[in-house]
Order: structure tokens, then sequence, then C-alpha cells
């Protein structure tokens, strides 16, 4: 049975931070179809489109009838565990700060045997069911847990090296004004969050649901303005050490496309939010993040950036919203790739229109403050790097992987322009 993680004690100073360090992450260009899955939690195996016969590794052709005409597709994630071992020592400096490390091989229902992780509470010989995440290198990996939850699965060392857990660890809500991060910070705490850091910009003006928030058990207001450097690189230094998870709530939204406008005033103000905000965000948590994506089971391990859907094709009548989404999802794919190796997990949720002011003319569905809470929690939880939250995002994010130009092309005549 697995034991319960424990509250970290208080680190001594004087121990040098363990540097992040790498499970082996070449993968082929084919291979990398299955990491692109497991960032969005599907288990996935390549599926021969002209015999049909379900093949892993990856390859190039089918091993059946040698077509190159192979396809990632979900399958059935139950199977039986027929041999295992353990790892006492290796010569993966990962593999080797982290042993013992239980591997083995599964047998999926679908007829296919593969090798992957074994989480501790698994019975040899037992039923399973296999997940597929991102590990600390950032590619995908199969690892089989009990076939029923049982106490304490998260704390898993094995299974918790691949997601980002907030029980005991400390997380930064960077705008608490909004109900999105207020919502978001009862989350957290009710997550296991150690402590919970919630920004404020302008700390002397009142804001509906203050003195709510501030009774909340492990909730510490910090002065963070992410429209001013000076402001994001002071709390950098003042609490940049501690954050392991930092979830950016910060966003301006207002209506409206391009001509409409008499000037660049209010995109102006929806860029110094969503784009240069972030990037201040990065410049001032970033460093500090990646450099502690190993310091124990409570590691530095996600930065959480929330995004409207529309980032992926624009939404005229938010138009220039969108455009600066658009920005903040490029400036999120590059901040992933410079956070890479680190451990830390950059997690994209895209959401579809909120329950707030700037989107009432909009019809339903949308999402509420709580369930995008709710989706982001258990995407950390999960260790998901790519979420979609909310009925419109999905169908939007679904259309967007399956034609682009088609749906650039739907949203112009919805709009009917």
């Amino acid at each position: 049975m697995t034991k319960p993680i424990l509250k970290p004690g208080r680190k001594n100073p004087q121990i040098r931070t363990v540097h992040p360090t790498l499970p082996p992450a070449y993968r082929s260009r084919k291979a990398l179809g299955f990491t692109v899955a497991a960032a969005e939690g599907r288990f996935c195996l390549q599926r021969c489109d002209d015999c049909g016969k379900l093949t892993y590794p990856a390859r190039e052709a089918c091993p059946a009838c040698l077509s190159m005409n192979l396809r990632w597709q979900d399958v059935d994630p139950a199977g039986q565990l027929i041999a295992e071992t353990t790892i006492r020592t290796s010569t993966n400096s990962y593999f080797r700060e982290r042993t013992p490390w239980r591997t083995g091989t599964v047998m999926l229902d679908a007829g296919v045997s593969v090798l992957a992780h074994i989480h501790g509470d698994v019975t040899p010989q037992g039923r399973v069911r296999m997940i597929a995440r991102t590990d600390k290198s950032g590619k995908g990996v199969m690892m089989a847990l009990p076939e029923k939850e049982v106490e304490n699965m998260a704390d898993d060392k094995q299974l918790r090296e691949l997601t980002c857990d907030p029980k005991h660890r400390r997380v930064l809500i960077t705008d608490g004004r909004s109900d999105v991060g207020q919502a978001m910070a009862r989350a957290m705490v009710n997550a296991g969050a150690e402590i919970v850091f919630v920004g404020l910009a302008e700390e002397w003006r009142g804001f509906p649901g203050q003195a709510a928030m501030t009774e909340i058990a492990n909730v510490e207001i910090v002065p963070l303005d992410v429209t001013n450097t000076t402001s994001v690189q002071e709390c950098a230094g003042e609490i940049g050490g501690k954050v392991d998870i930092l979830i950016n709530t910060a966003q301006h939204t207002r209506p409206g496309g391009i001509m409409g406008r008499r000037d660049v005033v209010t995109s102006r103000d929806e860029m110094e939010v969503n784009y240069f905000g972030l990037m201040r965000l990065m410049q001032g948590f970033g460093p500090g993040m990646k450099a502690r994506g190993a310091d124990g089971v409570n590691s530095a391990c996600a930065w959480v950036n929330l995004l409207s859907v529309y980032a992926l094709s624009n939404k005229p009548d938010f138009g220039s919203t969108s455009a600066s989404q658009a920005a903040a999802l490029s400036l999120a794919q590059c901040f992933r790739a410079e956070m890479a190796g680190s451990g830390v997990k950059v997690v994209n949720a895209y959401h579809g229109p909120l329950e707030d002011e700037w989107h009432q003319p909009l019809p339903p569905p949308k999402v509420s403050p709580n369930r995008l809470a709710r989706e982001v929690t258990g995407a950390l939880q999960q260790g998901l790097e790519d979420i979609a939250i909310g009925e419109v995002a999905v169908d939007v994010r679904g259309r967007w992987q399956e034609d682009a130009g088609v749906l650039e092309k739907e949203l112009t005549q919805i709009e009917g322009m």
C-alpha cells in the first residue's frame, strides 16, 4: 500500500538544490505522435489503415503488411502485468537518483504487449489500466496503474514524477480580483496546497469577494501587477524561490474587432496583460522554477496558462482579444521549449466563453469560474499538458485539429462577414 507523502520540513539553505536530470529523451518523429496524445491524457497506439494491425513500439511501416499508412488511435487501456523487474542501479543519472524503480511488461486486452512504469500498488500478474503521460523530459511514456483506485494512489513516487498534484505544494495565482482567480485559489486549497499566494494589483482598491478570499486558510495575498515590470520582479524576488505551481489568471478581454475601434488603446491594454504581462511573469518566475524542477517530491512542477480557445482561430466579434491570446499562445510555445528538460510542465488550458461581464451577450454554454478551477486542478493531478474546458472549447479545438482552414471559414461565416 502506498504511504501518504508528508508535508516537507523547512529546507536547509546549506544543502544544494538538486539539479534537474532527465530520463532518456530521444524519440523518433513517428514516436512524437504518442507524446502529443500523452500530453492530452490519451492512450494511443499505431494502427495500420490497410490491414488493421495494432503495433508497438512506433514504426515507420506496418510489421505485418509493410504499409506506411500507420495512424495513432485511442485503444483500450486495460491489460495484465505479465513480467516485471525493479531497477536498483542505472547508468542514467535520472533513474540512478530515484531507484528503486519498478518497470515491467503489460499484455493489453487489445492484443499488444508494451513496456511501462509500474505503480507500487499493482499486484504481480495483476490486472492494470494503462495511462500515457509526459515524463520529466517532456516525452510520452506509459504507466500501469491498479485496475481500481486505492488509498493514497496519487502519492506513489513514480506516478508523482508524471503528475503535478498540488498536494503539499506552493501555488501562485497571479490575479485574485476576478471570480476565476478566487475560484482557483479555493480549488488549490481544497486540493491540499501548502500555501496559495494570490497576486493583487493596487491592494488599496477593494473588490467583490475580497473578505471571503482573505479568510481562506493557507491563502496569502501578495502585491503583483503583471503590467508593471518592477512589481513582477519584486514579487519574484520575494517568493519566486518558493513557487511550485504558477497559474496565470490575469486576462484582459473586451469585445470588438479592428475597424470598429477608433484607436489602439484597448488593444494595447489587451496586449499589455495577455502578452507582455505573461512575458514579465515568465522572465520573473521562470528561471527559479526551472532550477527547482528536481527539488524533492514537492519540486516545482507546473506553469498553467489560461487561454481562450480562440487563440487557435480568431473569433471576429472578439477579434482583438483573440489576436492577443494567439500571441500569448505563441509565447507559451516558446516558453515550453525553454523549460524543456527542467521537469516543469507548461500547461495550456483552452477555455470557451466565461461567465463574466464581458461575455454576457454571448449565448450559452459558458464556463463558470468554479468549473474552470475544477478542471485545471484535475489536469494538474493527472499530469496533463493540453486541455480544453467547456463544450465550446472542446468543439472548436476538435474542429481546429481536424482542419484549421475550414474552422477559420466557419467562424467568419458565423459572424456573417
